[in-house]
């Protein structure tokens, strides 16, 4: 294989700046789109230049000119989708949150590693070249032993019951939109945590409007989060250690730049911009990954995504939230 045939499962918000960065990926072509609405996967198709267009999701999934797909469905739909795929041979990149239950994340995780292809969670965060440089200096004990994370995730969002945010049935509230990215990154710093406890509010449909979370480690380690869909804050993230502490500027999922602050020195900002809108960088694993003959990411692997659920389990269930998991099969 000298090039991934990628096809993208769900044609909305996200797959229009997911597939824009497609140009920043050597060995990637997007050569395939499908959505239940015939007549909104051709409209993507014209938009992007893609020659095939599939009005199921199911014909997608048997195309044999597709390699990967992107699946970018509301939350509950991913699982169908991705073990369909999977059974079928096809790499799966599944748009954050992977699924709305732990089970089904591990059900969909088991599947790949049976079935030896690849898998990966669109946590962009983790690839965002600024992250990586960050990574770089706490490995090499820029800021000493890292002891904390704090950070927030707000928006001031649409309360229309059928908005994507409100909407129960499609995976909505702060938990799957928001909330992952701040749990991902503190596991991402400071390893999968011990105690979750969770204080939130739900709306009377039995969405998260928004949740304070605090994550524990044996060995007193901390991480304090909150998320809002009400609350529009700066989107920061602080990571404390024994010798200092970085600032993530806003937004933190997505950043450019971040600020060092060493003990007894001055702060160092350090700024390494992101690749076209930001999306290429996973996209660029997840093609590496496939053409290399590997069936998960070392930055993103599946154990991670995996432990990352589980925290969002426990904070559902402690607020008292039911996800409404889709279907197994297509």
């Amino acid at each position: 294989m000298s090039i991934v045939r990628w096809g993208v499962v769900g044609p909305g918000r996200i797959a229009e700046k997911v597939v824009a960065d497609f140009p920043h990926v050597p060995g990637a072509e997007v050569v395939a789109v499908a959505s239940r609405s015939a007549q909104r996967a051709q409209a993507f198709a014209a938009t992007h230049g893609i020659a095939r267009v599939h009005d199921s999701y199911r014909a997608i999934v048997e195309d044999d000119a597709v390699d990967v797909l992107y699946i970018a469905t509301p939350h509950p739909h991913h699982r169908a989708v991705a073990l369909a795929a999977i059974k079928a041979g096809k790499g799966v990149l599944v748009e954050k949150a992977f699924t709305v239950t732990p089970a089904a994340a591990r059900e969909i995780a088991d599947a790949a590693t049976d079935a030896g292809v690849f898998a990966m969670e669109a946590m962009w965060t983790r690839f965002q070249p600024a992250v990586v440089r960050m990574r770089e200096l706490i490995a090499d004990g820029a800021i000493g032993e890292v002891r904390g994370v704090q950070g927030e995730l707000g928006v001031n969002a649409p309360t229309d019951p059928l908005d994507r945010y409100y909407n129960i049935a499609i995976g909505g509230g702060a938990l799957f939109d928001l909330t992952v990215y701040p749990i991902s990154f503190a596991q991402m710093v400071l390893g999968t945590p011990d105690t979750v406890a969770a204080h939130g509010t739900l709306a009377a449909n039995g969405v998260d409007i928004e949740e304070a979370v605090l994550l524990g480690w044996a060995d007193g380690r901390t991480a304090s989060l909150f998320t809002s869909l009400r609350c529009a804050t700066p989107g920061q993230m602080r990571i404390f250690g024994t010798g200092g502490w970085i600032d993530l500027l806003p937004r933190f999922h997505h950043p450019d730049t971040f600020v060092l602050h060493r003990t007894g020195h001055d702060a160092e900002e350090v700024t390494v911009p992101h690749v076209g809108g930001g999306y290429a960088h996973e996209l660029r694993e997840v093609t590496d990954g496939v053409l290399a003959g590997r069936t998960q990411s070392e930055v993103m692997p599946l154990a991670d995504t995996v432990a990352v659920q589980d925290v969002m389990g426990s904070v559902a269930d402690q607020l008292g939230m039911v996800p409404q998991e889709g279907p197994a099969e297509l």
